[in-house]
């Protein structure tokens, strides 16, 4: 992609600094506000409440994505939409948070948010009304931006309602993208302009995720339409900046189980953001396993940042296709029909290289098969399922010792240990016991022949730590072994790495977002 993502993940651009690259230089230089290296996660009101927004529900809310696991899974972001706002500007020309619906202010909310661990989002538009018919920011830009960085806003989704006054789409958008660098937070910036103007062809340098279309509804229809307007959009999209097909329906009651996993899983290939648009206070134990599948929001999280697209297209079945950093492709095989139908592939039309052989893992099932091409499923109506499927550019499990990539150091099990709990940590190279690994055929990492190496507690978030446990068959215990190297954790999608990427005997091993560095690189020593 057309971005500095390589300084932004070396660490070369800083926070002081990244206000000011905000500037325009061309229509291909990209916004590079280090935000949005992949898709943002989070939820948005919208879908379920509209209008009916206060700070009981956002604080509820941001409870609810902790207790439930949603925020261990990524998602991050709480948006207020529309509606926040009394109906008129102070005497200064402020923007006033309505009093009766947020008696605390917004400052005490963001802070009650970022309390969680969690980032609030706002919301405005670019012309002079909000959809709603309340104040929006278009010749407010600078005032605004400077309103909400002081109140401690992460994130903007800036509609295209109201009177323009004359002004292109681009302008508007830009005028506040400019107001946003000048206020020195780093504040996500999500375009909402509906597709128009050929957004995606200009978004990049302007914000960090572009509507491609207009508003989504909880009905199979209105998905089904909006996945066929980002065919041939894929191009336009990468780290840092993303084509934006609406928010998430999952888990409202225009869609059953079977369509929002569909839903998920398409909107997961497509790197779209993945921002929840249900009620989490009435959320059943469905919704919940789709909207936490760690593999799943693997396939949209990969930091190589590529966009699936559609391959085949035989009337209602589908086959869409998303190439992953590690060499293996994830793909979604799609019935829009309304009975049970197969769909079918094969390994070539993936564009995988020449094996005897694939292994097929089932991101929903948690499975993992094998197959010499052909990957086929039976599908129920409105429904999909998702594979990652891999061969050619897969390594079988190594024995024996890991070396790292950037420290040359082996992995190991910190004093010998044989006690369940024990870290991992990399120590120097010794041919110890304790640095002997055994990989098996159900993607374990054995030591001792009775101790796996697992991720502790089965977590997913950025710098769990890796131990060594009775080995018990979960996915936490399951490792991918990539041709670049790196060692894939099956059950969150991150990579095997040491503790801020630290080199020094006795340095933790964790799971860590991919980034193709050498210290998530190993090597049989």
């Amino acid at each position: 992609m057309r971005r500095t993502l390589a300084l932004l993940l070396s660490g070369l651009i800083t926070a002081v600094t990244l206000p000011f690259l905000l500037v325009s230089a061309s229509p291909a230089q990209a916004l590079d506000n280090g935000l949005a290296l992949t898709p943002q996660m989070g939820w948005n009101n919208w879908n379920t409440f509209g209008c009916d927004i206060n700070e009981t529900l956002v604080r509820q809310t941001a409870d609810l994505l902790v207790s439930s696991g949603m925020a261990a899974a990524g998602y991050e972001y709480v948006n207020i939409d529309d509606c926040w706002s009394e109906r008129q500007r102070d005497a200064g020309g402020n923007l006033v948070a309505d009093r009766g619906k947020f008696p605390s202010g917004m400052k005490a909310l963001a802070d009650y948010v970022h309390g969680k661990g969690l980032k609030l989002g706002i919301y405005s538009s670019a012309g002079t009304t909000t959809c709603a018919g309340y104040p929006a920011s278009l010749g407010y830009e600078r005032r605004d931006a400077a309103l909400w960085a002081s109140w401690g806003i992460d994130y903007l989704k800036y509609d295209n309602c109201g009177d323009h006054q004359g002004q292109s789409a681009q302008a508007r958008y830009t005028a506040m993208r400019e107001a946003l660098a000048a206020t020195g937070r780093p504040i996500l910036y999500s375009l909402c302009n509906w597709g128009q103007e050929n957004v995606w062809a200009w978004g990049e340098d302007v914000g960090n995720s572009w509507r491609t279309t207009g508003d989504i509804t909880d009905s199979w229809g209105s998905v089904m339409s909006i996945l066929d307007q980002q065919v041939g959009k894929d191009a336009y999209a990468g780290p840092g900046g993303w084509n934006d097909p609406d928010m998430l329906e999952v888990g409202n009651p225009g869609l059953s189980d079977t369509e929002a996993r569909a839903h998920f899983s398409l909107w997961s290939l497509l790197n779209a953001p993945l921002l929840a648009g249900n009620d989490l206070r009435s959320m059943s134990a469905a919704t919940r396993t789709i909207l936490t599948n760690a593999e799943v929001i693997g396939v949209n999280q990969d930091w190589g940042g590529r966009q699936g697209h559609k391959i085949s297209d035989n009337g209602n079945l589908e086959v869409w296709r998303k190439p992953m950093s590690d060499g293996s492709v994830a793909t979604v095989l799609l019935n829009r029909g309304g009975s049970t139908a197969t769909v079918s592939t094969t390994a070539d039309a993936l564009g995988l290289g020449s094996a005897a052989s694939y292994r097929v893992r089932d991101l929903w099932a948690h499975t993992t098969g094998t197959s010499t091409g052909a990957i086929s499923a039976s599908i129920p109506a409105h429904g999909a399922a998702m594979y990652i499927v891999s061969g050619g550019g897969i390594v079988e499990p190594p024995d024996g010792t890991l070396r790292g990539g950037a420290s040359g150091r082996c992995l190991d099990v910190e004093g010998a240990s044989q006690a369940s709990g024990t870290a991992v940590v990399i120590w120097d190279c010794n041919g110890g016991a304790n640095q002997n690994w055994t990989g098996t055929a159900v993607q374990e990492l054995r030591v001792y022949g009775n101790k796996c190496l697992d991720v502790s507690g089965g977590a997913t978030a950025d710098g769990s730590p890796v131990i060594v446990w009775d080995c018990n068959g979960r996915s936490n215990q399951q490792w991918r072994f990539n041709a670049d190297g790196t060692i894939t954790a099956v059950g969150s999608g991150k990579c095997l790495a040491t503790a801020g990427g630290a080199t020094a005997n006795g340095t933790r091993a964790v799971i860590a977002n991919c980034n193709g560095q050498p210290g998530q690189r190993w090597s049989r020593a």
